[in-house]
């Protein structure tokens, strides 16, 4: 029970990565606000959470809104009274190549991947300054650290989540407050799932996925739910304004 007692905040938490911290969390002890914009797929978490005696309850609300994230903070505070730990999972993919990509699709992937993270942890900061303790993961990725194709609007996003980790983890170390990043490679979530279905070759598209990688598989949404786990625990005390990567050797190794 690694999360006894801690108050546990997961945007985009109806499917993949969300959905699986958020189940993983409750079987460790935490008390779960589901965070999403999809309700089916919100309340679909908690029920899960529920069946299996954990604590849970859904919240919908726009990361991108700041009215809606205000009413999100204040109806989790209602609830539980403290934040102990926020992930901003929530986010979409962006595929094209620059000169490809319309305007508004561009700030479409700003505005959820960047602006959600950012108001989400705006509002949720001052509840754990107050308690002096907090842990807030962020969702970067690991082209943050290298080019990959077709991912200009995507890479942009993640660049910037992990920039914004290390400088905010500056302004909130005083606080005891810790923020790290998360750097996955490329997971089976639902949005893969669909890109791979659409794809001319679905097999061919999984296989060239699968060769980015050392382990020669894709990765799965519960191995980066353990590393969130461990990000959100007391485990990871001396982590700050860190990248934790999981991405199965893409960044720090090479096939002959």
């Amino acid at each position: 029970m690694r999360l006894i007692d801690k108050v546990t905040l997961i945007t985009g938490a109806g499917s993949g990565i969300g959905k699986e911290t958020a189940l993983l969390f409750a079987k460790e002890g935490a008390k779960v606000i589901v965070n999403d914009l999809n309700v089916e797929a919100g309340q679909q978490t908690v029920d899960e959470i529920l069946s299996q005696n954990g604590i849970a309850i859904f919240i919908q609300a726009d990361v991108t809104n700041e009215s809606n994230v205000e009413e999100l903070v204040e109806k989790s505070m209602d609830e539980y009274g403290q934040i102990d730990v926020l992930f901003n999972n929530a986010g979409i993919s962006g595929v094209g190549e620059l000169h490809e990509i319309e305007l508004d699709d561009w700030n479409k992937v700003m505005n959820v991947n960047i602006n959600g993270v950012f108001l989400v942890t705006k509002h949720v900061v001052p509840v754990m300054m107050l308690k002096q303790q907090g842990s807030i993961i962020n969702m970067s990725s690991c082209i943050a650290d290298i080019g990959l194709a077709n991912r200009a609007s995507y890479s942009a996003t993640k660049g910037a989540i992990l920039s914004l980790t290390k400088s905010i983890q500056v302004d909130y170390a005083k606080y005891n407050i810790r923020v790290n990043a998360l750097m996955p490679g490329t997971i089976y979530t639902p949005f893969v799932e669909d890109y791979v279905s659409k794809s001319k070759d679905p097999e061919a598209t999984v296989n060239s996925i699968k060769r980015r990688q050392l382990s020669d598989e894709l990765g799965k949404p519960i191995d980066v739910a353990y590393a969130a786990l461990y990000l959100a625990s007391d485990e990871s005390q001396f982590m700050m304004g860190s990248p934790f990567m999981i991405d199965g050797g893409v960044v720090n190794g090479k096939l002959s």
